[in-house]
C-alpha cells in the first residue's frame, strides 16, 4: 500500500501515520520468525510507505537562493568564492523511528559549473542534520558529483537502524551548496519525504538470558534461595532470580537446539558471581606468545582474537574455497593463541571480522543481509570455526559478525543472520558462550530495538569511540580541529565528562538490566594524540567496571595511532602519520591501571 498525499497539513499526516503503524502492527511479521520469509517481501523495501509533502513556504532561503515556481535554486557566482548556502525544510521523525521506520528523502537535482570543493562532503548539498539526545550534531550527507551535469537523483535518509532517537523529533532536510561556487537546481515537484517499513519487529521482549554456574560459586545454595547470604559476603545486591524467569513465559524466537533448553533448566542462573574480564584486541597478523606475554605481565585476563582481512573491502571473500583456506590458517594461530592463553589463565574472544561476500557496491551494505548465498557461507564459515576449537577451555566466545551495518530494508537482517550462526554452532558446541554485536557497529544507541536471541548464555557487544570528533580526530579523512581548535577531553563546555559516556551507553545499559544479560565492551579507544586521550580511557574504564561490563582496548600491536606503546612525532599536525616506540606512555599507565583495579570478585549481572 502507497498512501500518497500533496495538500495535507503535518499534524494529518503524523496521525495518519500513526494508524498505518498500528494497522501494520496488527499483521504477521516474519522478520524474526523462524519460518521462511513471504518471496514478496525480499525485494520490497517496504510493504507500506507515507509520503509528506514540503510546501514551498516551509524552506529556509538564505543569501544567494530563491524558489521559481518548483524550483530551489542555489547559486553563488565563481567571482565570490567558495561560501555555502544550506535551504532548510524541519521534518517530523520521532513517529516513524518510533515505529522502525526509516525516513528518505528523493531529491532530484542537477548542476553547474560547481567547483571542486575541499572535502568530498562539500559542494552539491542533500542530507539530513539533526542532534541526538547526546547534544551531539548529526549530518547524514550524500556524496555528489562536481562540475556540471543533467538531472540526477539522491536519497538521504534518517534510518532507526543507524539513529534511533533524534532531539525534539525534528531533522532538517538541507538542499543547497556547501564550500563552492556554481549552480545548483533542485526540483520540489519531485521531491518526495516518505516513511519506510525496515522490516524489523522487536521479539523475546520478556527473555531473561541464563549463564552457566561459575566456578568458585554455590550454585545449589543459590537455587535454594541463599543468595542474599552469599551476596552479602561480597558487598553487593542481587539482580535477578530464578523466580522472576519461571513466572513469564519468553517469546521463544529461536529453533530448539541443544543449549537453548537451559532457560528453564536448573543447570543455569540468571545471576554472575564474577570479576570484569579486562583485555585487549589483538592485531590482525599473527599473534605470538610474546603478545599474549605482554598482555598477562600488564596484568590482562582476557584477549579478542581477530580473524580479519581487507577490512571492509568491496565484493570480497567470495571466492569460498580460498577465504576459508585462509580461515584454516587464522585458526591454526588461534589454536596456539587458546593455548597459551590457557597457561595464563586468560580468555580468548573469537571474533570473525572478515565475513564471506564482503560488503555491496555503491551503498556498501553488507551482501550477506541481501543474498543466500553469503549467509549461508557465513554459517558454514562458523560451523568450521565451531568444530575446530570447540571445548577449549580458553574461549571467551564466538563473536558471530565484526560491527554489522544495516541502514534500510535487508531480507536477511543482521539481526537473523547472527542468529542463524548462533544455532548452528551451539548444534556444535552447546557449551561456549555465543557473542552477539547490535547494529551500526556495536553501537550502544541500537540497543534501543536490539531483540535478544531465545537463547542462554550469550553475551552481548557494544563498541565505544564517543564522541567521534574527539577520539578520530585527524584519523582517516576526519577534521582534526572543531571551530579552530582542537578538541580535548574533558570537556565542560560540550558536556564531554564521564557523564556523557554513560548517556551514550545508557540503551545497553537498559539492555542489560531488563534482560539480565552480560555486557561486553569488545572495542573502545581514543587516538594516542588526542589531549586528554589518557583520562578518556580512564572515564570510559571507570564506567564499564561500575556496570560490570568485560571490555577489551583496542588495539594492542596494530595501527600506532591507537597503540598505548607509541606516540605521535608532532601530536599537534593536522593529521600526525609518524610515531615512534614509546615504553610508557600517559595512555600505557591508564590501561594498565584498569587492568589492575578492581581485583576483588564483583556480584551481579556481568561480574
Amino acid at each position: 500500500m502507497n498512501l500518497t498525499t500533496h495538500h495535507l497539513p503535518l499534524t494529518t499526516l503524523v496521525a495518519a501515520l500513526a494508524a498505518m503503524v498500528a494497522l501494520a502492527e496488527n499483521s504477521p511479521n516474519l522478520q524474526n520468525s523462524q519460518t521462511p520469509r513471504s518471496e514478496s517481501n525480499t525485494d520490497s523495501a517496504s510493504s507500506a510507505s507515507l509520503r509528506l509533502c514540503v510546501k514551498n513556504s516551509d524552506w529556509s532561503l538564505p543569501r544567494g537562493a530563491r524558489i521559481e515556481g518548483d524550483r530551489l535554486i542555489a547559486e553563488i557566482p565563481a567571482e565570490d568564492g567558495p561560501r555555502s548556502i544550506w535551504c532548510g525544510a524541519k521534518i517530523p521523525v520521532a513517529e516513524a523511528l518510533d515505529k522502525m521506520q526509516c525516513v528518505s528523502a528523493y531529491v532530484r537535482y542537477r548542476a553547474e559549473n560547481v567547483s571542486e570543493p575541499l572535502h568530498p562532503w562539500n559542494g552539491v548539498k542533500v542530507q539530513f542534520v539533526y542532534k541526538k539526545d547526546s547534544g551531539d550534531t548529526i549530518y547524514r550527507n550524500v556524496n555528489t558529483p562536481r562540475g556540471t551535469y543533467v538531472w540526477t537523483n539522491a536519497v538521504a535518509r534518517v534510518s532507526p537502524l543507524r539513529d534511533g532517537s533524534v532531539k525534539d523529533g525534528v531533522a532538517t532536510l538541507i538542499l543547497g551548496l556547501e564550500e563552492c561556487t556554481g549552480r545548483a537546481e533542485f526540483d520540489l515537484s519531485e521531491l518526495k519525504i516518505e516513511f519506510e517499513d525496515v522490516g524489523l519487529t522487536p521479539v523475546n521482549q520478556d527473555y531473561i538470558v541464563h549463564y552457566p554456574k561459575e566456578e568458585g560459586v554455590n550454585a545449589e545454595a543459590l537455587r535454594r534461595g541463599e543468595r542474599r547470604e552469599l551476596l552479602s559476603q561480597l558487598g553487593e545486591k542481587e539482580v535477578g532470580s530464578k523466580g522472576e524467569q519461571s513466572k513469564k513465559t519468553p517469546n521463544l524466537q529461536n529453533s530448539k537446539t541443544p543449549g537453548s533448553e537451559s532457560n528453564t533448566t536448573s543447570a543455569s542462573l540468571p545471576l554472575c558471581v564474577k570479576k570484569p574480564l579486562r583485555g585487549c584486541m589483538l592485531p590482525a597478523r599473527a599473534t605470538t606468545e610474546d603478545d599474549i606475554e605482554t598482555l598477562h605481565q600488564w596484568g590482562a585476563t582476557m584477549a579478542r582474537f581477530q580473524i580479519m582481512r581487507r577490512f571492509l573491502s568491496v565484493e570480497d571473500n567470495q571466492d569460498l574455497p580460498e577465504y576459508w583456506s585462509w580461515i584454516d590458517k587464522r585458526l591454526d594461530n588461534l589454536v596456539n593463541v587458546l593455548d597459551w592463553a590457557q597457561a595464563r589463565g586468560m580468555k580468548i574472544c573469537v571474533d570473525l571480522h572478515s565475513f564471506p561476500g564482503g560488503l555491496r557496491t555503491g551503498d556498501r551494505e553488507t551482501n550477506m543481509f541481501f543474498d543466500e548465498k553469503w549467509a549461508n557461507a557465513f554459517v558454514e564459515t562458523w560451523k568450521r570455526i565451531a568444530t575446530r576449537v570447540k571445548g577449549h577451555p580458553a574461549i571467551y566466545g564466538y563473536d558471530l559478525i565484526n560491527e554489522p551495518k544495516q541502514t534500510t530494508f535487508a531480507p536477511i537482517s543482521y539481526w537473523e543472520v547472527q542468529r542463524r550462526a548462533a544455532e548452528a554452532i551451539r548444534a556444535i558446541d552447546p557449551d561456549t558462550a555465543i557473542v552477539v554485536e547490535s547494529n551500526m557497529a556495536a553501537s550502544a544507541g541500537t540497543f534501543r530495538y536490539l531483540s535478544p536471541l531465545a537463547m542462554d548464555n550469550v553475551i552481548y557487544q557494544i563498541h565505544f569511540y564517543g564522541p567521534m570528533a574527539f577520539t578520530h580526530q585527524g584519523v582517516a579523512g576526519n577534521l582534526r580541529k572543531q571551530k579552530g581548535r582542537i578538541p580535548f577531553w574533558p570537556d565542560p563546555s560540550k558536556g564531554w565528562d564521564r557523564d556523557y559516556i554513560r548517556n551514550t551507553v545508557k540503551q545497553a545499559r537498559l539492555f542489560q538490566e531488563k534482560h539480565k544479560c552480560r555486557i561486553y565492551v569488545g572495542e573502545f579507544s581514543a587516538v594516542g594524540y588526542a589531549p586528554g586521550a589518557d583520562q578518556w580511557i580512564r572515564d570510559a574504564i571507570s564506567v564499564f567496571e561500575e556496570y560490570g561490563w568485560d571490555w577489551t582496548y583496542h588495539a594492542f600491536r596494530e595501527w600506532a595511532g591507537w597503540s598505548v606503546e607509541h606516540e605521535a612525532d608532532d601530536p599537534a599536525a593536522d593529521h600526525p602519520d609518524k610515531f615512534h616506540r614509546a615504553e610508557d606512555t600517559p595512555r600505557k599507565r591508564a590501561l594498565t591501571e584498569g587492568f589492575r583495579a578492581h581485583a576483588t570478585p564483583v556480584a551481579g549481572r556481568n561480574g
